[in-house]
């Protein structure tokens, strides 16, 4: 076997696994197709107690905002409790404590807990609170998100069915439409809670607990082992230890909480790299007690798939390495026969997840035609993100578990942001732009224009996020 046969055996054998991934996502379709959202339940006679916890990490620029906005829910004044978990080292501490004082005044049940140390980071900051709490359900926000007032009375009828541990609600965009970044944002995340979620839940398939925009039962956190901070993603690992637990949860996809996007390139690659590397943390400490747990196969076989899904990122930057060689390989060695085969399993690759992102963005609501034209973007910020991923997946195979870096929040500010701790390999992105543009100008002059559309959208990606990092 010459070089020409090796390069196309090993591209070949990537792109076949990438392959299975999409149709994995063809058949989350399947299910999403089969889902029936929950209509809304009647008031119970009376509400339960309800504690509010609301971490936060340095956020003087939306921290005010959040505090009255829960401080306004709709429920009663009598049955709810609201925690402030502030680990801060700036002001935001003073902020919080000003509006606290304030909404205390106007007899709002409202704390402050102010850390010093951020043992455990969020997840330390939530189970600590959880001594304090009053009540037997716990809502989480983070210092983004702006529920609207009736959020509770929606929720809490659904989590009072016996036998649910967890409610979780979709979150919405508020600045979905600043930049490309944040359209592009704005639809990767709706595919996450239009289409898997909702997939997910109607299959009877495990979900996870989102972070922030949901309410547990106290008695199923307690049954799961409690906040544990061994991973970056915690609502992750927390979720599946409770539902191994014997728990079920319910996805509300008709139940909008608006959040923040991260507004800029690095704040992206940020929050992108805690939730990759965390999945995959959480699937090192559970999927072998996932395979023991006595549960259906398709259970286990879709929690794997979902721990498991950003390995997806390493076989895409494989892929990039490889493609202008298998071009040249195929040039070199005649085998244009194999175009055939070629093409079957970049459609395979490829069109589901078009698909996908086209279904979530028709389920979500908004503006569909002129989102579906922007999908090509969305598919090029994707691959763009492959190093800073793959990166993010190597470190939580082999690394320490690290620290929890926050994703900044930038509310109406326009002055004194916080900065993204930058995880851009911003030059290996760079010189994967060049590789590829240089591919587009080597099957332009052999005449091998059926890979080109395919080499360009890499190109394109890899450029992107390399000079939106630069401008971050």
């Amino acid at each position: 076997m010459g070089w020409p046969d090796a390069i196309l055996v090993v591209y070949l054998a990537v792109l076949l696994l990438l392959s299975l991934n999409g149709l994995h996502r063809l058949l989350m379709l399947r299910s999403y197709r089969a889902h029936v959202a929950y209509g809304e339940l009647p008031p119970p006679a009376e509400w339960p107690m309800v504690t509010v916890q609301l971490p936060l990490f340095n956020e003087r620029h939306v921290a005010e905002r959040l505090l009255r906005t829960v401080a306004a829910f709709d429920y009663p004044r009598d049955a709810l409790q609201i925690q402030v978990l502030d680990d801060s080292t700036d002001d935001t501490t003073e902020v919080c404590q000003a509006v606290v004082d304030d909404l205390r005044a106007q007899g709002v049940d409202i704390e402050l807990w102010h850390r010093t140390d951020r043992t455990g980071f969020k997840a330390g900051a939530l189970q600590a609170g959880l001594a304090h709490a009053k009540g037997s359900f716990i809502a989480i926000f983070d210092a983004d998100f702006v529920p609207d007032p009736d959020f509770l009375e929606r929720a809490m009828p659904h989590l009072l069915v016996e036998g649910i541990g967890m409610v979780q609600a979709r979150w919405g965009h508020l600045n979905a439409d600043d930049s490309w970044l944040t359209k592009a944002q704005a639809t990767l995340l709706d595919g996450h809670f239009v289409v898997e979620h909702t997939a997910r839940h109607a299959a009877g398939h495990w979900f996870n607990f989102n972070g922030t925009a949901g309410i547990w039962r106290r008695e199923a956190i307690e049954a799961g082992g409690g906040w544990q901070h061994d991973t970056l993603t915690e609502d992750l690992d927390l979720s599946y230890r409770v539902q191994m637990a014997g728990w079920s949860f319910r996805y509300l996809v008709q139940l909008v909480a608006p959040a923040e996007l991260p507004p800029d390139m690095a704040a992206f690659k940020t929050q992108q790299h805690r939730w990759a590397k965390g999945s995959i943390q959480t699937a090192r400490k559970l999927l072998v007690r996932v395979w023991k747990a006595g549960v259906p196969l398709g259970v286990k076989l879709e929690a794997s798939a979902h721990l498991l899904a950003n390995l997806s990122y390493p076989l895409l930057v494989l892929l990039t390495l490889l493609l202008p060689w298998a071009v040249a390989a195929r040039i070199a060695g005649g085998a244009w026969g194999l175009l055939a085969i070629d093409l079957v399993l970049f459609t395979a690759a490829l069109f589901p997840f078009l698909a996908f992102y086209g279904v979530a963005i028709v389920g979500s609501g908004r503006g569909s035609r002129a989102r579906l034209l922007r999908l090509p973007v969305v598919l090029a910020l994707g691959l763009g993100m492959a190093v800073s991923q793959t990166r993010a997946v190597i470190e939580g195979l082999v690394g320490p578990v690290g620290v929890f870096v926050r994703t900044p929040k930038r509310g109406s500010a326009t002055a004194g942001l916080y900065r993204a701790a930058s995880r851009g390999l911003v030059g290996l992105e760079l010189g994967l732009a060049v590789y590829m543009a240089l591919a587009c100008a080597y099957v332009v002059t052999e005449g091998y224009l059926a890979s080109l559309p395919f080499l360009a959208l890499f190109a394109s990606g890899y450029g992107s996020v390399a000079v939106a990092s630069l401008r971050a």
